[in-house]
């Protein structure tokens, strides 16, 4: 695959509690990313949308049909950008759920990590989901998006009501790393298939 190639990148919507506040913030990143990268294509997967089943399936398993075209989304990708928020310190269930029904498809690649919350804007939530990510043979990248005191005020139906530019920012280095490393990444697992 060439390296010029677009870069194909899943964003995972990681909450799906009443009244959330992740489609908003969601909404918003994507929109910085089609504007930062407009070559890449961008695959939003949304865990309110999903009837992922409530149970692991064996190891060796094959997919429902649901499941697979899931995997194959996330299998297709070269990279991902999680959006969470912390809840009592650490990362939505549901988000770990989706997580962990998948395995082989996350390796080998990178993941940037847009969080939100409360005085942490949901960094907390970002470490322990690192440690997560590392046991999937996921390299995540330094810089991400972090939005503290996210429910008081700080976002319109837009994005963000104030620092617009600071976010913005943010959000572009965080990009950029995302794309070197898929770039990197991807030529690496075409030229030596990652064991």
């Amino acid at each position: 695959m060439s390296s010029t190639q677009p870069l194909r990148v899943v964003i995972v919507i990681g909450s799906t509690r009443d009244g959330r506040l992740a489609p908003t913030v969601g909404t918003w990143f994507t929109g910085q990313a089609a504007a930062h990268a407009p070559d890449t294509h961008f695959d939003v997967i949304d865990l309110a949308d999903l009837d992922l089943p409530d149970t692991h399936p064996a190891w060796g398993h094959e997919h429902t049909t649901p499941q697979a075209e899931l995997a194959a989304r996330i299998d297709a990708a070269d990279a991902y950008v999680i959006v969470t928020p912390e809840y009592n310190h650490s990362f939505p269930g549901h988000l770990k759920h989706f997580i962990d029904l998948h395995h082989t498809e996350w390796k080998a690649k990178p993941v940037g990590f847009v969080s939100y919350g409360g005085v942490a804007g949901g960094l907390r939530a970002v470490e322990q989901l690192r440690l997560v990510f590392a046991e999937l043979h996921c390299t995540t990248v330094r810089d991400g998006v972090s939005f503290h005191k996210a429910h008081d005020g700080l976002f319109t139906e837009g994005g963000p009501a104030h620092d617009e530019q600071g976010a913005a920012g943010a959000a572009k280095v965080m990009l950029d790393q995302l794309d070197w490393w898929a770039r990197a990444l991807r030529t690496a697992r075409a030229e030596t298939p990652y064991g």
